[in-house]
């Protein structure tokens, strides 16, 4: 770091991405909220449906990987989707660790009408289709790049 800028120079909040990032899922988040809440639903249950309606039956284990949930944190996530009546969870005959979670019809029905509580977060962005899909790959290339296991110079 030759340029004569101290480390704590960079320690401003409004110049952190994690901040960022953070205020940003905060208010996406909050977006969702009241339209989420008349359809029984938390916005993390809403991502396990998502996952279901994208996806089809799945095991526990493949939805916890999907969302980059620990197991022991989709747990209560799912007890309150099955005792809503929008999933069904059955123990594979083979092999009775792995759990399947499937819609019922009542959680298949329920997609229509979440499609419309994402498109008005959608519109609230302000953001093109082509906006919103820029955005979205360069956080998930974003993510890629933090997940990888190597090393990173101390310049960047």
């Amino acid at each position: 770091m030759g340029s004569g800028v101290r480390k704590t120079d960079r320690l401003r909040l409004d110049d952190q991405l994690c901040f960022a990032l953070y205020a940003a899922t905060n208010a996406v988040t909050r977006a969702y909220r009241p339209l989420l809440q008349n359809l029984n639903l938390t916005y993390p249950q809403y991502l396990v449906m998502l996952t279901l309606w994208q996806d089809g039956t799945s095991s526990s284990r493949d939805i916890s990987e999907r969302l980059k949930l620990a197991p022991n944190a989709l747990t209560p996530l799912l007890d309150r989707l099955e005792k809503a009546g929008f999933i069904a969870r059955k123990r594979d005959q083979s092999d009775r660790r792995i759990v399947h979670i499937s819609l019922t019809e009542a959680g298949k029905a329920l997609e229509s009408t979440v499609a419309d509580a994402q498109y008005s977060v959608a519109c609230q962005t302000r953001l093109t289709d082509e906006g919103l899909a820029e955005l979205r790959e360069e956080l998930f290339a974003l993510v890629e790049r933090m997940s990888d296991k190597e090393p990173v110079s101390e310049e960047g």
